[in-house]
């Protein structure tokens, strides 16, 4: 095969490569329990894994560097929460595989900035975001304008009326997912990849879409925009007024929806969340203030050392709150916050001062560097900085999502924001060496381009770290099959009691099938062992009744009725029958009963064991039988024990 053949065939797999990796994962409306998003992380995981394989790419420089600290530097917290602390090995090494893999493109990022194909290898990966946009937007129209074509394997059905969330299920995945379209339209078009008449018709389409998921992020993303068109003056007039005009053109569309709705007879689901915001005693935050309360009373009792990586919602969750949030939160909704309540104020501090620091690295160097054009002197040429300025905006956008949400703990987003801020980080070839290699390939080549200049000599080491993000993830693909035969069997499978016991040999998602051990009845070989592991994952309702009901018997009443208080804070459905007999206790005399709803039980129990005997109870005849012991659910605490009593003797496997 001659060289020009084996290039073409290269720029084809990358192109390739960067559409399967950007478009599938957002795509895949098909999930298998127990994870609804595994099978989606599993593709971005390998095919961002196969783009880097296929793009070759050479040493990442030391720019990179600041960024690539950061993993390491969390990593270092999830191994201190795993092996003196009681994170469980399968949820440490999921995270540690992560953090490798971010790094992975991150240098990989770097590297194509280096390369002589820099620009076609950032084209390729912004084409891509584009092409993904366009086929969630088909995704988005079906689940706003025709529901009833959503059929929940090829398209995603929305649990939201009137509002899109794509096959990902989360408006603001879908959102910001759009938004980084819309970041990558203008990109290719100040790359002259793009025409400006299919670049403003684009824009405009991401607008309308980022409008249909009615995503408040999403609103404040678009104001992002127009401040980046504002303060770039690199970007071309046309394109600043492009970006300028979005917020009214999300008015526009905004306004468009409402009328369609009203004069359709319609759901606009933007309009219905602008209701609920507007009535009287709604929480705008959506539980976010409350949760962001919480957490910093969590940070001022443990603000060193933090309650440890990945121990949040077990720590969260079994501190007395008065007004906790319904929902079972396993993260805090905001980055900073997140990062000091787990591994400490000093060490989130400089996890965040390294973040900072490399984001301004990466927009001092893309708007300093001067632009490149291959027609120097000759105003008509692409600036071939815009693909650094655009990566950028990319990570700021899913910065500003990192703040009310945590799209980072997703590798559809964490994979790709890790290689567009490597690029933006890498140092690019000085401008003599570009025009030369402008020079050899318009002096060799002629129109067709077949002996482009040479790509950097490929780094062994990196190709290899590449190579093992995708092995690493087939197999653990084939792991997760262990557990998913717990969830989904099929005829003619093994007892559930062997699938259990299967699943808890998985290397990465052994909690699940000890979830299934602790809350499915069947007899457990090691319940303290499947409790240590499973706790940490996230606590539910069901698992907190199990757990309770599990050290009850075991003579731990104190952190039986804790656990069992706690959840009756959550106010949950799934444990109106576990406290059914406390307000059955409380019926005759509820009324008088002052405290917030399910707890009547607990305050009767305590007034009928010390309430002194009247005289006229004293009757032989007449008296009442003894009413029976209440279950412990039922009880107060003797005293409120603090969440690290819960954890293990030892760190659990």
């Amino acid at each position: 095969m001659s060289l020009s053949s084996t290039r073409r065939h290269s720029r084809w797999g990358v192109t390739a490569l960067s559409l399967a990796a950007a478009c599938s994962p957002s795509l895949l409306a098909y999930n298998q329990s127990p994870s609804p998003t595994f099978l989606n992380q599993a593709l971005a995981l390998a095919l961002w894994g196969a783009f880097v394989l296929v793009s070759t790419p050479g040493s990442p420089g030391r720019g990179v560097a600041l960024l690539l600290s950061v993993p390491t530097v969390v990593a270092l917290g999830v191994l201190w929460s795993w092996l003196p602390g009681s994170l469980p090995a399968s949820l440490a090494f999921s995270a540690l595989g992560l953090l490798f893999a971010a790094g992975v493109l991150a240098c990989a990022g770097a590297a194509a900035r280096r390369d002589a194909r820099a620009a076609g290898l950032f084209t390729a990966f912004a084409t891509a975001w584009v092409i993904a946009g366009l086929l969630n937007m088909a995704v988005a129209l079906v689940q706003v304008f025709a529901p009833h074509l959503a059929d929940g394997d090829w398209i995603a059905s929305t649990s939201l009326a009137g509002r899109a969330v794509g096959n990902l299920r989360q408006p603001n995945h879908l959102s910001s997912l759009l938004l980084w379209s819309t970041i990558a339209t203008v990109a290719l078009v100040e790359l002259g990849a793009l025409s400006r008449r299919l670049g403003a018709a684009l824009v405009a389409i991401f607008v309308f879409g980022v409008v249909l998921t009615a995503s408040r992020t999403g609103l404040l993303s678009v104001v992002l925009l127009a401040i980046w068109g504002a303060v770039d003056r690199r970007l071309a007039p046309r394109t600043r007024i492009l970006l300028l005009a979005a917020p009214l053109l999300y008015a526009l569309a905004w306004a468009g929806m409402d009328q369609w709705a009203k004069l359709s007879q319609s759901t606009f689901g933007g309009a219905v969340r602008a209701a609920e915001d507007a009535a009287a005693g709604s929480d705008i935050s959506s539980a976010r203030f409350a949760i962001w309360a919480q957490t910093l009373a969590l940070i001022r009792e443990s603000p060193w050392a933090g309650v440890g990586f990945g121990e949040f919602n077990f720590a969260w969750t079994l501190t007395p709150f008065t007004d906790r949030p319904r929902a079972f939160f396993d993260h805090t909704h905001n980055l900073p916050l997140h990062l000091a309540v787990e591994l400490g104020l000093p060490l989130a501090a400089a996890v965040m001062a390294l973040l900072l620091a490399a984001l301004w690295r990466a927009a001092r160097q893309a708007w300093r560097a001067p632009a490149r054009r291959p027609d120097a002197g000759h105003n008509a040429g692409p600036d071939d900085t815009a693909g650094a300025r655009a990566g950028v905006l990319m990570v700021l956008m899913i910065g500003l999502h990192s703040l009310l949400e945590y799209p980072l703990w997703y590798s559809y987003f964490l994979l790709p924001a890790a290689w567009v801020w490597g690029y933006a980080l890498g140092k690019p070839a000085g401008a003599d060496a570009h025009a030369s290699a402008y020079a050899h390939a318009h002096a060799h080549a002629g129109s067709t381009g077949a002996d482009a200049p040479l790509p950097a000599r490929p780094s062994l080491v990196l190709n290899a770290a590449a190579a093992a993000v995708v092995l690493g993830t087939a197999l653990a693909i084939v792991d997760y099959t262990r557990v998913v035969a717990i969830f989904d069997s099929a005829e003619g499978e093994a007892p559930l009691a062997e699938r259990i016991e299967r699943g808890r040999r998985s290397l990465l998602f052994s909690h699940h099938a000890d979830y299934a051990a602790v809350t499915s009845g069947v007899a457990m070989r090691d319940a303290p062992a499947s409790f240590a592991n499973t706790t940490h994952y996230l606590l539910d309702s069901r698992l907190m009744i199990a757990w309770a009901e599990w050290l009850e018997a075991q003579g731990r009443h104190d952190l039986a009725r804790h656990l069992a208080a706690r959840l009756r804070e959550f106010r949950s459905p799934d444990a109106a029958e576990f406290f059914a007999p406390c307000q059955a206790a409380s019926a005759p005399d509820a009324a008088a009963t002052p405290g917030v709803p399910g707890e009547h039980g607990v305050q009767t129990a305590q007034r009928t064991q010390t309430a002194p005997a009247t005289p006229m109870a004293a009757a032989p005849a007449a008296a009442a039988p003894p009413a029976p012991p209440l279950p412990f659910q039922c009880r107060a605490p003797q005293r409120t024990p603090h969440w690290r009593e819960y954890l293990p003797a030892r760190p659990a496997r």
